[in-house]
């Protein structure tokens, strides 16, 4: 049971970086906080230690250019004054380009803060049951207790909330070669809303023998194989016989090339993501192969011979939300004033995107305490651009996926791929710029 006896303003469920960092951001704001974390008396599969912040693979936290995106959301999150960024600079270690941290100093680092905050408290104890408490910010990740999941389906409804993440690839929009593919839906049933990239047969065995040998990714012990039976990865689905998909995610029945008047061997479907149909989703594509291998696989179907992967498929363990159905952008659920959801469970996708949404949780716990209306991020920056995403994407078929320019409301007139990512970096920080100081009028 949650200890109200301590008198805070705010409780977060869960340490780790989203937790953490909301911790902080309301507790820069002067209000107590009590964070709850369950290891080390109850661990999970994938940690090792008790320290807050923990990484959970060894990856780093990507690139630091701001022509990436995941690079920006880093420097957008230092402007705020992250705690999680302030602690990754202090521990990092060479990389190239990337920002990589001494995983063990990295997690101790913030520990350290956390516990010597005069306004936070850390009590090491499982919460089973969410709390009448308000606000409330539930940074649990994908790796969630099931008592504690269990219980979220009061709130989320059993069909919004997903235990394992089976993701296919998003490409960007204006990767594609649209010399090749047509728009069109089966027997013109319904608006032309797929674009498909049309195979003849010899071009579709050859896809198919390379994407039945290409190297696959081998699951943790804790991610189930049982799960993919409902669920099949593509390359699976393919090694039961050469024509498998062209009877099912490939097949090509009712669809007929514009530009040959003929019906292709076998189509593979891409799907709009977002409104804006800046991103691409390949339908049927869930996988387990490795990324290099996807990249070089999926480029050989025809009209995605260019194509940029801003999400590469993925099949594994993932407890998170359908946040399209549930969140608003400052990560509040709609239906349930002062719960926050912060971190993976929120359905965003990596360490970063995780300390950006704890960062806007804890503000926004903030907020409601104030009795303010919400902070809503101007899209134009990649921390707006990402929570406008997760509270705006198609929820039928909504899946994790880390910050990617393809988020972004395109910029007023075409322009090459570097001046592209050079400008909406620039636009990001100015509208940052002017947001930062209203925030600090706002909160005062």
């Amino acid at each position: 049971m949650v200890d109200i006896s301590l008198k805070p303003d705010v409780i977060v469920i869960g340490g780790g970086l989203a937790g953490s960092e909301a911790a902080w951001q309301a507790a820069m704001q002067g209000f107590k906080v009590l964070i709850y974390e369950m290891r080390p008396n109850q661990n999970t599969p994938a940690h090792y230690t008790d320290k807050l912040g923990e990484l959970v693979c060894s990856n780093s936290l990507r690139a630091r250019s701001l022509q990436n995106a995941v690079g920006l959301l880093k420097e957008e999150l230092r402007i705020l004054g992250s705690l999680i960024i302030e602690c990754a600079h202090a521990t990092e270690i060479p990389a190239g380009g990337a920002l990589a941290v001494d995983r063990n100093n990295f997690a101790a680092t913030i520990t350290e803060k956390i516990e010597h905050h005069p306004l936070i408290q850390v009590k090491r104890d499982e919460i089973k049951e969410l709390p009448e408490f308000r606000p409330l910010i539930i940074a649990t990740g994908p790796l969630t207790s099931d008592d504690l999941a269990k219980n979220l389906y009061s709130i989320t409804g059993e069909d919004y909330l997903y235990f394992f993440d089976a993701a296919a690839p998003i490409v960007s929009a204006d990767s594609i070669n649209y010399d090749v593919v047509f728009k069109g839906t089966r027997y013109d049933k319904g608006s032309p809303d797929y674009l498909n990239c049309p195979m003849d047969e010899k071009q579709y065995h050859k896809f198919w023998q390379e994407l039945v040998d290409a190297e696959k990714y081998v699951p943790h012990q804790f991610e189930e194989e049982s799960f993919f039976e409902g669920c099949m990865p593509v390359e699976e689905m393919a090694a039961r016989g050469k024509d498998t998909l062209v009877f099912g995610p490939l097949k090509p029945v009712g669809l007929i090339d514009p530009r040959n008047g003929s019906q292709p061997y076998a189509v593979v479907q891409l799907r709009a993501d977002n409104a804006l149909a800046t991103l691409y989703n390949m339908v049927g594509f869930q996988t387990r192969l490795k990324w290099p291998e996807q990249k070089r696989v999926f480029r050989m179907i025809p009209g995605l011979e260019n194509a940029e992967f801003q999400r590469y498929g993925m099949m594994h363990r993932n407890t998170y939300i359908n946040a399209p159905r549930l969140l608003s952008p400052s990560y509040e659920l709609r239906e349930h004033r002062g719960i926050f959801i912060a971190g993976q469970l929120s359905g965003v996708e990596g360490y970063v995107e995780s300390t950006a949404s704890g960062l806007v949780a804890g503000l926004n716990a903030a907020a409601y305490l104030k009795g303010a209306s919400r902070i809503v991020i101007p899209p134009e920056t990649a921390l707006g651009a990402l929570s406008n995403y997760i509270s705006h994407a198609k929820p039928d078929n909504f899946q994790p996926m880390n910050v990617n320019f393809g988020m972004f409301p395109p910029l007023e007139k075409p322009i090459n791929k570097k001046q592209k990512r050079e400008l909406l970096a620039k636009r990001a920080l100015n509208q940052l710029e002017v947001f930062r100081k209203k925030l600090q009028d706002y909160l005062a």
